[in-house]
């Protein structure tokens, strides 16, 4: 079965292939020649995952599926949230993980989690589903694996980040390995 995933970030494509296993042929925007800048304008993760998904089934007919996901801290009040991407400039890892710990400097609660919503379209239907992991945010960078804030997350249950535990472990306990189990529950309910 093929599946367009609405996106072109080929690190994500990675995580859910490595989760979707063989059964699935997932095919990227450039695959199906989608070379626009998809609007993310809203307000919540399932909405921008929805926004992504509708834009590719009305502009391309394919069923597909999206995601938002993003880092919610709790001192900062649950920023950056939807703006995780674009914390500090667009797309920009480096600045964004910079700007972070600017902002949890002197702060003593550093709890936070990662949250992932996938909008399925299939069949003429919408299907919403969601991954979180929960955990806390080091002092300082930690690791190289891993894209994103990887560097400075580590999951409850463990003491080394993302970047550090390697994507193998990573896709048994990220909070997009938990949403896309979900997908596939889903998936191979039909």
């Amino acid at each position: 079965m093929k599946l367009v995933f609405a996106t072109n970030n080929a690190n994500k494509i990675g995580e859910v292939a490595a989760v979707l296993n063989k059964r699935f042929e997932l095919m990227s925007l450039a695959d199906i020649g989608c070379t626009a800048d998809i609007p993310e304008t809203a307000d919540t993760f399932a909405g921008n995952a929805l926004q992504k998904a509708r834009f590719v089934k009305e502009h391309f007919g394919l069923d597909c599926f999206a995601d938002d996901t993003g880092l919610e801290v709790t001192a900062l009040g649950g920023a950056p949230g939807v703006h995780s991407a674009r914390y500090a400039g667009d797309h920009d890892s480096e600045a964004n993980m910079r700007k972070l710990l600017a902002e949890l400097e002197g702060k003593s609660d550093r709890s936070a989690q990662f949250r992932t919503v996938i909008a399925l379209i299939l069949n003429g239907e919408e299907h919403v589903f969601e991954g979180i992991v929960r955990g806390r945010i080091s002092e300082e960078k930690r690791g190289t694996e891993g894209f994103g804030y990887d560097p400075l997350f580590i999951p409850e249950g463990y003491d080394e980040s993302f970047a550090q535990l390697g994507m193998d472990i990573k896709n048994t306990i990220s909070h997009r390995a938990r949403a896309v189990a979900k997908l596939l529950e889903y998936l191979n309910s039909l």
